[in-house]
């Protein structure tokens, strides 16, 4: 009897903050869902609103590693024969189940990440649009031919990689999933996806939806787990590639696992971003940036621009604006139209984020506002993780707060007087994610776009991703990129072919 998705069981059509429970295996390979062999090593993961158990996580064993792998090479092998048109069919009906069903998975990633319902379903909607825009390319991937003397020539063909492996962070957990999955698909590979630990409901979704869609079942696999099946990942010696979202220190340790099998690697590592605010910019525009480039996510985003520059004439109107803002963000039950900011992912995160605060005080900053644990009135809320969001004052370069990364709703600002000196600054750091800056000055923000050494710089606008538009680090942020045409070059490797039309010249 076929199994029913996760989407069409009862507890999950009117998911609302504190009612699901999920008694489902969230192993998914060979086209179904696949029971844990082992569950002595199961982890709680908690719904970060309500610091509930939502369900289990039960990691993966080397056996089960192996199952996944080979069911996707299995996949990989006819779906790689398909012509990219025949890709692209399937792919669109992913798209478009996913697109009609955008709310549903959007509540449960609510319940599973802790972000508000609005954003939720922007990351629905970018998880589609990345699909499509892959489908699209699909059919476009060719090679080039080259004349060669006396007739002969050369080409080249662009070929799948064969099992990629995809491992995902918990902030984006849908969206990560289709972000890795379609640009590979799109290149005819299969791929196996390690959620992480902490969201490792919604994968399981787009692992069924794929399958609905028409895929062959293998294509994409899901299998739960930490570090150690993050590890079984990267040293089988099926995989082909590996592309990791997550920190600094467990980019590392991926690269390091994968370079022993000479396996491909894209790292999406953290950041420390710099927003540069000049006084002559539109100053309405800057506050909304600097607010966007801080607190989406509850400021658990890789990209966020946390180091806030901003001119010292402007930095009193800044000030004044961004705290009354602040302040005024709606804070509470992530399924409510109205909120804005929700709960941090765990427990020791909102502890380790309220510890950064704490030394910030310490170090000198003033604290303008927030940077509390916040209970919200509503009782199912009152062992959730909240935070106030907080604005950071009198902050230096060398402060703890200013130098890592804090992944929490916490905005350092901190006073300019020239670009050369702004520039120098912005560069002072191990990280190259994000950057932004705010001007009136079309030749300056050129320039400084030009001079900021980091992946992405926005003018005049922050933490804005269509999927057409690549996305990766410079430095310790990572390499490789997602989304874009490029990425293609990421999941696919090149042929060339040389054809003699003539006799073969010898010097034997």
């Amino acid at each position: 009897m076929a199994q029913q998705p996760l989407l069409s069981l009862p507890e999950f059509q009117s998911v609302s903050t504190g009612t699901l429970v999920v008694k489902e295996p969230l192993n998914f390979w060979a086209g179904a869902r696949v029971k844990p062999k082992d569950t002595n090593n199961s982890e709680p993961v908690y719904e970060p609103a309500t610091g509930r158990v939502l369900c289990d996580m039960i990691p993966c064993g080397e056996e089960e590693v192996d199952e996944a792998i080979k069911s996707a090479h299995s996949a990989y092998l006819k779906w790689s024969k398909l012509s990219g048109m025949e890709r692209a069919r399937i792919m669109l009906e992913a798209a478009r189940i996913i697109r009609e069903r955008r709310d549903e998975i959007a509540r449960a990633e609510v319940t599973n990440n802790g972000k508000s319902i609005t954003e939720a379903q922007v990351d629905i909607d970018v998880a589609w649009q990345c699909i499509e825009y892959y489908a699209g390319i699909a059919p476009t991937l060719s090679g080039q031919h080259i004349q060669l003397p006396g007739g002969s020539f050369a080409y080249t063909r662009r070929e799948p990689l064969g099992v990629c492996v995809g491992i995902g962070a918990w902030n984006y957990p849908f969206q990560i999933a289709a972000w890795k999955s379609a640009p590979a698909m799109a290149c005819g590979n299969a791929m196996v996806f390690k959620p992480s630990p902490m969201t490792p409901v919604t994968a399981v979704m787009l692992a069924e939806i794929y399958k609905e869609a028409g895929v062959p079942d293998g294509l994409f696999n899901v299998v739960q787990g930490g570090a150690e099946t993050g590890g079984l990942l990267c040293h089988h010696p099926m995989v082909a590639k590996v592309s990791f979202t997550g920190s600094v220190p467990t980019g590392k340790k991926v690269m390091e696992m994968a370079a022993k099998g000479v396996k491909q690697v894209t790292l999406e590592l953290g950041g420390k971003s710099p927003l540069i605010i000049f006084k002559d910019c539109e100053l309405e525009n800057a506050i909304k940036g600097a607010l966007m480039a801080n607190f989406l996510t509850q400021g658990e985003v890789c990209c966020n621009g946390t180091r806030v520059f901003v001119q010292r004439e402007i930095m009193p109107q800044f000030l004044e604006e961004v705290v009354k803002r602040t302040k005024a963000i709606p804070v509470g039950d992530p399924m409510c139209e109205e909120t804005r900011m929700s709960a941090l992912i765990s427990k020791p995160h909102m502890e380790k984020v309220l510890g950064f605060i704490k030394q910030a005080r310490e170090q000198g900053a003033k604290v303008l506002c927030g940077g509390e644990q916040f209970l919200p009135n509503d009782p199912k809320l009152k062992d959730g993780y909240f935070v106030s969001p907080c604005v950071l004052d009198n902050c230096r370069d060398d402060m703890t707060c200013v130098k890592e990364e804090i992944f929490g709703p916490v905005m350092s600002v901190l006073s300019f007087d020239t670009e050369e000196e702004v520039l120098q600054r912005a560069n002072n750091t191990t990280f190259g994610l994000a950057s932004g800056v705010f001007t009136r000055d079309i030749a300056r923000a050129h320039r400084v776009a030009a001079n900021l050494q980091a992946g992405t710089c926005y003018i005049n606008n922050y933490n804005v991703g269509p999927v057409e538009v690549p996305f990766g680090g410079y430095k310790m942020s990572g390499f490789g990129r997602e989304n874009g045409q490029v990425t293609i070059e990421y999941y696919s490797q090149l042929k060339t072919v040389v054809v003699e039309m003539g006799d073969v010249e010898s010097i034997f």
